[in-house]
């Protein structure tokens, strides 16, 4: 059997440079928008869905994960391609299609769990120009929009289930629902209402710098 890795091996990519303390001071109250948090949902058989929510208006996407073509056929290789569909580097290229499609500034930071499957996060942030920061080890709190979003997202995918059962479209009507969930703090506005108003005002500061 392969020998277990350490904690300090499975950690290996989190660094000096992508500790939670890092990350900018802005973030921690909320006021300015283009921060998220992230981590996975886990489902039957390696499924997953990749979740991710915006701090300040608390506006969620949802990554759809498919599997890897040979999942399930091709024997598990150590050091060999990842075909769970949240390997590090299928994990990379889904969260820079998603997130390339919001604005620069509005994709300040993300902050993540610490598994493996951000390990490439070198790349992600390279290619969105978004760093990236681990929460530290046991401390779910500091992702707890995230947290909070996955606890209610379990009505839509409840533990126990094959999450490969859902299409990408499914997964987006998902994200619609919640992000039109009036939310007390925000002042019984919904996400995507907020989330909204962030994009006006980044298209009219565009149109302010460019006139």
């Amino acid at each position: 059997m392969p020998r277990a890795r350490t904690r300090q091996e499975a950690w290996a990519h989190v660094t000096a440079k992508t500790v939670l303390a890092k990350r900018p001071k802005e973030a921690e109250d909320r006021q300015v928008a283009g921060h998220w948090e992230g981590d996975l949902i886990i489902g039957l058989k390696r499924s997953a869905v990749a979740t991710l929510i915006e701090r300040t208006t608390r506006y969620a996407i949802l990554v759809h994960l498919p599997r890897e073509v040979g999942y399930g056929l091709i024997p598990p290789k150590k050091n060999g391609p990842a075909l769970a569909g949240y390997g590090a580097l299928t994990m990379n290229d889904a969260l820079i299609n998603v997130m390339s499609s919001v604005p620069a500034s509005l994709r300040r930071s993300l902050t993540w769990d610490r598994g493996k499957e951000l390990s490439a996060h070198a790349l992600f942030t390279e290619a969105t120009k978004t760093p990236v920061y681990f929460a530290d080890a046991k401390s779910p709190w500091q992702r707890g929009s995230n947290e909070h979003l996955n606890g209610l997202l379990r009505q839509y995918f409840p533990k126990g289930t094959d999450l490969s059962r859902w299409s990408t479209a499914e997964i987006a009507a998902i994200a619609t629902a919640m992000n039109n969930r009036p939310r007390g703090i925000l002042g019984w506005r919904t996400p995507a209402e907020a989330f909204e108003d962030q994009l006006r005002s980044v298209q009219q500061a565009t149109v302010a710098s460019t006139g």
